[in-house]
């Protein structure tokens, strides 16, 4: 799974997710992209399930390119703690995602497969997405 080699701070604060993403609301590389429509924290399972989805549906054809990174840690109490006593423990990684940020990218692929490998993909993730083409100058 995907998580940081290394960071500056081992906790950091919740934050908030208002706005919409305007770095990273193009498709780049590819000529299909996956488009979030809400906000959200996607953790890196699953990124990591949503990935094995798209490239199991797509049978090792066309490449898959993954837009976000989760660079955030998220901690967590035991359980059966009591309140108090500090903020607990890095517990997983998560990647902060808002409204218009691609999160996948693929070519290679019909447009048919393309849009059903993200379907499956979609599925994993616990926000509204959207199929996005890419727009040739």
């Amino acid at each position: 799974m995907l998580a940081p080699k290394r960071v500056k701070y081992r906790k950091r604060m919740k934050g908030r997710t208002r706005g919409l993403a305007h770095r990273g609301n193009t498709v780049a590389f590819g000529h299909y992209g996956l488009m979030t429509l809400d906000p959200g924290w996607i953790t890196s399972r699953q990124i990591e399930a949503a990935r094995v989805a798209l490239t199991r549906h797509m049978k090792r054809g066309g490449k898959v390119w993954i837009r976000i990174f989760p660079d955030k840690p998220v901690t967590k109490k035991p359980a059966e703690t009591r309140m108090g006593k500090g903020k607990g423990n890095p517990d997983h990684w998560v990647a902060v995602v808002k409204p218009g940020r691609i999160m996948f990218e693929t070519e290679g692929v019909s447009e048919a497969v393309a849009k059903r490998g993200f379907e499956l993909a979609s599925a994993k993730l616990p926000v509204r997405t959207r199929l996005i083409k890419r727009e040739d100058d």
